[in-house]
């Protein structure tokens, strides 16, 4: 009996020490990088070489691609190879402990990291706590242009970009999420479709492109909705003329650390493509596998793979948006990575008064960071779904409505610095300098810092027009130092009401009493204003 027993705990050591875990094999260098420097066209669109010039980023040697006879070593040695970054310039394997002791020894390898952490057991939280949306039912639809769309984008005041012609046009949004069904065939994309504003996709869970396979999670079609859907009279998304490259980093039936990596190759991807903005309704505390989990002090911007790779994005000059989560009424009630990455600008949820939605994750991070940085409306939030108006709401749809007013922001002034972006789009919110931990500043206001820079630029003087009486009852006049070609009023869900061409005054006495916006078209300038009929 008492050998038996040895045997049994022999064996049980054995199998423990046999163990594979996911490591990330950091490699020395690149070898061939004086060939990328010599050439980036070899590895970067000219797209992605333009947004750098444009906000004066050069390029370094995380821009060079990997050296693939590492990863041909690695294959040599008899692992598996499926997934790399060039940012972080290395490869996942599963590896036994001896193997690891074997990985270290080669030349090429200048350190093996672990992804697991836990040794203990860490208690497991829904997926559906993460980031799925709490809701979703059929809203009954209006007929207004911007419909059911219209109370979330005023709410963080974009509709100024919207009549200064900003929609997003010429903008690149990654979206990194979970799967795009029906956006090839539903009639609420067919826009984006008709346009040609759906540039590329690709699933890195499955190395295909089949992001639309009805099979996987809706979320990113969601997602995407939030931004670029439209249905006539209907619904109209926070920045539909943006251009959109779909990537599915998440499998929803289960929870692995390899998806920090698939977020990492999508983003390095958009980063190729030269895409403005990232923005990504995920995030990660807890796997299947309780050894990879994190605990809130991992919660830094910098332990999590995905949150570097996160930061890495951003110092391309790219604006990476991410959810907050979802788990503010959970035991785990903080944000998730890279939700914690300080330049990473992480989205909370309101509901339509303005007040934190009790599922909105805390912050701030663990190193005291501000988090989330502001926040939009994700209680109750209108988006669209193959053909239909839905109602969902979570940080996950607070984020993408947040990403288009980025867009449009980003349209307006495409040179501007991102990390003075960020710290504008902070300072602008609704609470600021005060934060609270579930809204961080508070409710974003895209038009107030429109306003602000435009008063600040030496191009635009606002003072050189002025539109009275106000609040009007028959006449609105505009007084310019400039010609005035058109004059444009709008109502308050965007519906073009009335237009004249040449002319410094409208007729407004036939409007029901309300908020309206003038846009004015001047000569040499464009501006808008809000007035109301009394």
């Amino acid at each position: 009996m008492k050998k038996l027993l040895l045997f049994c705990l022999l064996v049980g050591y054995s199998i423990v020490n046999a163990q594979t875990e996911l490591v990330f094999v950091y490699f020395t260098g690149k070898p061939n990088k004086a060939a990328f420097y010599a050439n980036p066209l070899s590895e970067l669109t000219q797209k992605s070489l333009n947004r750098r010039t444009s906000l004066g980023i050069p390029l370094n040697d995380q821009d060079a691609p990997i050296e693939q006879s590492y990863i041909q070593n690695l294959q040599n040695l008899g692992f598996t190879v499926t997934d790399y970054s060039k940012w972080l310039n290395g490869a996942a394997v599963n590896a036994t402990p001896t193997q690891i002791t074997t990985l270290q020894a080669q030349p090429y390898v200048s350190s093996v990291g672990r992804f697991a952490r836990n040794t203990g057991s860490v208690p497991k939280t829904a997926h559906q706590d993460k980031w799925n949306f709490s809701s979703e039912t059929q809203k009954t639809l209006t007929v207004f242009d911007y419909g059911s769309g219209s109370a979330q984008i005023d709410q963080i005041n974009i509709r100024p970009l919207h009549l200064a012609g900003f929609t997003g046009t010429g903008v690149s949004i990654a979206v990194i999420d979970a799967g795009f069904p029906y956006v090839d065939t539903g009639s609420a994309f067919e826009r984006l479709r008709n346009n040609n504003h759906i540039k590329a996709v690709y699933d890195f869970v499955t190395k295909t492109s089949n992001v639309y396979n009805p099979s996987v999670s809706n979320h990113g079609s969601a997602v995407l909705g939030a931004i670029g859907g439209y249905i006539e009279n209907t619904f109209v998304g926070s920045a539909p003329d943006a251009d959109f490259y779909l990537y599915r980093s998440e499998n929803a039936v289960g929870e692995i650390p390899e998806e920090e990596l698939y977020w990492i190759e999508a983003a390095e991807e958009a980063d190729r493509k030269g895409v403005d903005i990232i923005t990504s309704s995920l995030g990660y505390n807890v796997f299947d596998d309780s050894r990879y989990s994190y605990s809130y002090s991992d919660m830094n911007g910098t332990t999590s793979f995905i949150a570097r790779a996160a930061e890495i994005a951003a110092n391309k000059g790219i604006f990476v948006l991410t959810a907050a989560g979802n788990s503010g009424q959970q035991p785990w009630h903080y944000i998730m990575t890279p939700a914690d990455n300080a330049k990473v600008f992480s989205i909370g949820s309101v509901d339509d008064a303005g007040s934190s939605s009790g599922f909105s994750s805390y912050g701030p991070n663990t190193i005291g960071v501000v988090k989330p940085d502001g926040s939009a409306r994700g209680t109750a939030s209108a988006t669209v779904n193959n053909s239909t108006l839905v109602s969902v709401s979570g940080t996950s749809i607070a984020t993408p409505i947040a990403a288009g007013g980025v867009a449009c922001f980003i349209q307006a002034f495409p040179s501007m610095n991102r990390e003075l972006m960020r710290t504008k789009l902070r300072e602008t919110a609704s609470l600021y300098p005060a934060h609270t931990d579930q809204m961080g500043y508070g409710i974003l206001n895209f038009g107030n810092l429109y306003n602000q820079v435009l008063n600040t630029s030496e191009m635009v003087k606002k003072d050189k027009f002025a539109i009275f009486p106000n609040p009007a009852k028959n006449i609105l006049n505009v007084a310019s130092e400039s010609e005035i070609l058109s004059l444009e009023v709008y109502d308050n869900l965007g519906k073009l009401i009335r237009k004249n061409n040449s002319q410094k005054s409208i007729k407004v006495e036939d409007f029901p009493k309300g908020t309206y916006y003038l846009k004015i078209q001047a000569k040499d300038q464009l501006f808008y204003e809000k007035f109301l009929k009394e």
